[in-house]
């Protein structure tokens, strides 16, 4: 009898599940039954599934194997409620997601890769570089998980925790399409953004796509030097290259772009470099998001004073763009992506 074990049950669209049930004998009606149980019900195993017949279950424990992350431990702030998530995958790698509550909903920022390969400097993920990517369903179900753990539904989705989304291009558009599926979450387009470091032709791809998606740029530096300081990405791609891939971005779906500046004290927060930034953007469709750096502890980047962070946002607004100092969430908790990830490798290494 023919095995699937190559096949993520979880990862497959409404359509391609129904294709499935069919190869193996069953009704279409099948697909729809089990797809609500995992998209909808957030069911955490085929045991789960009361509606469909044991030996339809008993095949699905056998053939296809369910993605479901495990809990292994969960840091909430006591400043802001936030929730910091580790979670296991079942080759033995962690992931983390964190979980923010704010005035217009609860958002969760995911993860798209386990480690990454980009270097950025002042970040933790990129330590120890890129395991592997995610699939569809383990980012599916870092939502799922954290909302069976906390009871409340999601209604803004984050692609910004470890890895490049970008990185992982096809996994993540299938990701998007399905956490936004009237099916299943039924996520808002406009209530999910994506982060990147600026791989440009899969910035100019996903643009292609027309999604309704905001396209969140990790900018960090406002000349092609020091955004080459911060961001080993800057040695592939030009920030002209970069910044003309965003003008194209809002001209192919009319979706404003945020700009993430992570403010590092001394290193990219001077009156020249709000100046170079002003002429850099200046004319774009845009919102800056700046954000005071988290420490790392294996790195040395410091954030920026307060007074610093808000003579910034002062400059850019006299230049008619729309800034805003990024709350800072979780702080207490290794609120920066891949600490707790991080730790967690250093005590199995230990």
């Amino acid at each position: 009898m023919e095995r699937n074990k190559d096949v993520d049950v979880k990862s497959l669209t409404m359509d391609e599940l129904k294709h499935e049930m069919e190869k193996i004998g069953e009704k279409a009606f099948r697909a729809k039954q089990l797809y609500e149980w995992m998209h909808v019900k957030l069911a955490r195993s085929y045991d789960e599934m009361t509606n469909i017949p044991k030996n339809l279950r008993e095949r699905l424990v056998r053939d296809y194997p369910y993605t479901a992350l495990e809990e292994v431990t969960v840091q909430v702030s006591k400043t802001d409620g936030t929730r910091k998530y580790l979670f296991a995958l079942p080759d033995g790698n962690y992931v983390e997601s964190v979980w923010m509550q704010y005035h217009h909903g609860n958002s969760v920022c995911i993860s798209s890769q386990v480690g990454c390969r980009m270097g950025c400097r002042f970040c933790a993920s990129t330590i120890g570089g890129l395991e592997r990517n995610l699939t569809a369903s383990e980012m599916l179900d870092q939502i799922y998980a954290i909302t069976k753990s906390t009871g409340e539904r999601v209604s803004n989705v984050v692609v910004m925790g470890t890895g490049e989304p970008l990185d992982n291009y096809d996994n993540l558009l299938r990701f998007i399409h399905m956490v936004t599926d009237e099916n299943g979450l039924n996520i808002s387009q406009r209530n999910v953004t994506v982060s990147t470091c600026g791989i440009v032709e899969n910035m100019r791809r996903l643009a292609d796509e027309k999604l309704q998606i905001t396209l969140a740029l990790s900018l960090h530096g406002a000349t092609q030097e020091k955004r080459r300081e911060l961001m080993p990405i800057a040695e592939k791609y030009d920030i002209r290259e970069v910044i003309a891939a965003c003008r194209y971005y809002f001209e192919q779906t009319g979706r404003r772009v945020t700009f993430e500046y992570s403010l590092v004290g001394g290193v990219n927060d001077t009156d020249a470099d709000a100046e170079n930034l002003c002429r850099l953007i200046g004319g774009l469709n845009c919102h800056v998001n700046l954000i005071p750096v988290n420490p790392v502890q294996e790195r040395d980047y410091t954030a920026s004073e307060h007074r610093d962070v808000i003579g910034f946002k002062n400059k850019l607004e006299r230049k008619h763009i729309n800034a805003t100092v990024r709350r800072e969430m979780g702080r207490d908790i290794d609120g920066a992506c891949g600490q707790l990830r991080r730790r967690m490798a250093e005590k199995i290494d230990s």
